[in-house]
């Protein structure tokens, strides 16, 4: 299971740095808001709070918080990993595979992603 694990985080990392959009694209970020806000997309806020953006209101109190990211996650391909599918790294997880399930597109959470590391 281990193996397995790593070989999808691999795999993710490396489809991250293939495919990923540039962090310094001003829209990027934006777009990831609106991604990450909308309730049939990302909809981070159902479950996350982000104090750091004061647009995100009504946040949810299930999953951690979303501040620090850049700290908390320095290596930006392990939370494109996370968002894609939480569940290989915690099967128990209560976060929902985005990336896996196909809720999300691979550019669409590399926006997201882009997001949660700029604030």
């Amino acid at each position: 299971m281990r193996i397995k694990s790593r070989i999808l985080f691999s795999l993710l990392c490396l489809s991250a740095f293939i495919g990923s959009s540039s962090a310094a694209d001003g829209d990027s970020a934006q777009d990831g808001q609106t991604l990450a806000f909308d309730r049939n997309k990302g909809n981070c806020l159902a479950c996350h709070a982000i104090p750091n953006d004061p647009k995100a209101t009504s946040p949810g109190n299930i999953g951690p918080s979303l501040i620090g990211m850049k700290s908390r996650f320095p290596v930006k391909a392990k939370l494109r990993a996370q968002i894609w599918d939480a569940t290989a790294f915690n099967p128990k997880t209560a976060m929902p595979p985005f990336g896996k399930n196909k809720v999300l597109t691979d550019p669409e959470i590399d926006r997201i992603v882009d997001y949660l590391l700029g604030m």
